[in-house]
């Protein structure tokens, strides 16, 4: 049945790949992974919770990242299995400008989290004694608070302007949920000047942070090299390597979709970069967390033995 109504001020979400011929089996994929990421930060969520040892400022952050992942990856997938399964396309002007709004805050969020994840590290390694006074928990809270009031005030700008730019023809979203490329793609105006604007809050938001991390880092590898404990040494490069394949997963799809122009890359392009941006990497995230972290492997043998007694 056609849905596409041209006196509507709905929307059509076309889906992930809509020429592919087994739709069916990138759904289970989705729901699948979809499975993974929320089983895999919740429990994470919940052994941080549990465990008093792992109440220090590293995992209260890294906790902060685990509700940002299971809401982001929450945002997007169940509403696209909805669509799939009950066979409806369409999503009304408000529920995809609430959608991208929520989409834009998790993004942001995660991003200044990530920085202030990266400076957490440096002072643990590089100014060990005063850690407990940089990092006390009016610190973190302080930090928590900054994330979310960021991101959300950040998300509110770029929601507002996109959502308003006239549409002319087609509104038909070749895309699995309300991304900004793909709607500023239907418009019908010159977004020229708008696309100046996302490319410098883009240079505040995505290179700044990107650059910050990449200095902590390397002050970090240089206070390791000249630490006389093998011991200490291992323990602090295999945080931060977990800290790094998070932090290149992110931005590197994030580079890519809005430090270029919209007309510079395809929708099936931008498609497969908010897949492994909004999907593959909260599945990935507490694997690559917990995996090569003793103190979480070792909370949830306790937290598993404790069950089974």
């Amino acid at each position: 049945m056609e849905q596409k109504n041209e006196n509507s001020t709905d929307f059509i979400l076309l889906g992930f790949f809509p020429c592919f011929r087994y739709p069916y089996l990138l759904i289970l994929l989705f729901l699948f992974i979809y499975t993974i990421a929320f089983t895999g930060n919740s429990i994470l969520m919940l052994l941080i919770w549990l465990d008093s040892h792992l109440h220090t400022p590293m995992y209260f952050l890294l906790c902060q990242l685990s509700l940002i992942d299971l809401a982001y990856i929450s945002s997007t997938v169940p509403k696209m299995v909805a669509n799939y399964f009950t066979g409806r396309k369409n999503i009304s002007y408000f529920a995809c400008a609430t959608q991208l709004f929520f989409f834009l805050t998790l993004g942001l969020a995660e991003c200044i989290l990530l920085t202030l994840m990266a400076y957490d590290r440096y002072v643990a390694v590089c100014n060990p004694l005063r850690y407990t006074i940089l990092m006390n928990p009016k610190v973190c809270l302080k930090m928590a608070a900054a994330v979310w009031i960021g991101g959300a005030i950040t998300a509110l700008v770029h929601t507002i302007y996109p959502m308003n730019f006239p549409i002319c023809g087609s509104r038909e979203i070749n895309h699995y949920f309300c991304e900004m490329p793909a709607i500023l793609r239907m418009s019908c105006v010159d977004i020229s000047s708008y696309e100046m604007v996302k490319f410098v809050s883009t240079i505040v938001f995505l290179l700044g942070p990107f650059f910050l991390i990449l200095v902590s880092y390397t002050l970090i590898f240089l206070t390791v090299l000249r630490m006389n404990s093998w011991k200490g040494s291992n323990k602090a490069l295999a945080t931060c390597f977990s800290h790094l394949t998070v932090v290149s997963l992110y931005f590197g799809q994030a580079i890519f979709i809005y430090m270029t122009p919209t007309s510079s890359h395809t929708p099936e392009q931008d498609q497969i970069a908010a897949v492994l941006g909004t999907i593959v990497t909260p599945m990935l995230n507490p694997l690559i967390y917990s995996l090569r972290n003793k103190e979480v492997v070792g909370a949830l043998r306790k937290c598993m033995g404790r069950c089974g007694n």
